[in-house]
């Protein structure tokens, strides 16, 4: 396996993402969320969005091939001190392999100004919950209905202080 990160730029880049957002969410998420949402979650509907916000995305590929992303913004004026992680997926092959580790640590990293970083999350998606945990996220306020999806969602916070390194993991 040999593991490149890179700014999302090219047309099977964003097709790939596409992919890894489709099959993600098909793999992770029966269950957690409405089925009614995942029936209705095509590859064509992933791909659409792609398109549409193809900015500040990491992708992670083997050979090629996408197998992961991390998407990470400012969530705008109303928190000018903040950054966030908008979206951490990688196929369920690469579970185990360090590849979520090494997205987390570049999205972090492009976020290394940012005193606080926060991230949205299913609340009964536990692994990703330890995984976010490990990095040092808390939970903060109380859970919330996305009713897009069918499911309780929790905000997590980062605080960082002065001077600490972007990638934290500790697994």
């Amino acid at each position: 396996m040999d593991i490149e990160l890179r700014k999302m730029e090219t047309d099977d880049e964003i097709r790939g993402k596409a992919f890894v957002h489709w099959k993600s969410w098909h793999e992770a998420y029966p269950g957690l969320v409405a089925q009614a949402y995942l029936d209705a979650l095509t590859l064509e509907k992933c791909e659409k969005l792609a398109y549409s916000w193809p900015d500040n995305l990491i992708v992670a590929k083997d050979g090629g091939c996408v197998v992961g992303f991390v998407g990470y913004g400012c969530p705008g004026k109303d928190a000018p001190d903040t950054g966030e992680i908008y979206a951490l997926y990688v196929l369920s092959e690469y579970y185990g392999t360090g590849v979520a580790q090494q997205l987390m640590d570049a999205g972090l990293g492009q976020l290394r100004q940012y005193p606080r970083i926060c991230l949205r999350v299913l609340k009964d998606n536990l692994r990703a919950v330890r995984f976010y945990q490990k990095y040092g996220f808390t939970p903060v306020g109380e859970a919330s209905v996305n009713s897009l999806v069918g499911a309780e969602e929790i905000r997590m916070v980062l605080n960082r202080e002065k001077g600490q390194k972007a990638g934290c993991y500790a697994g």
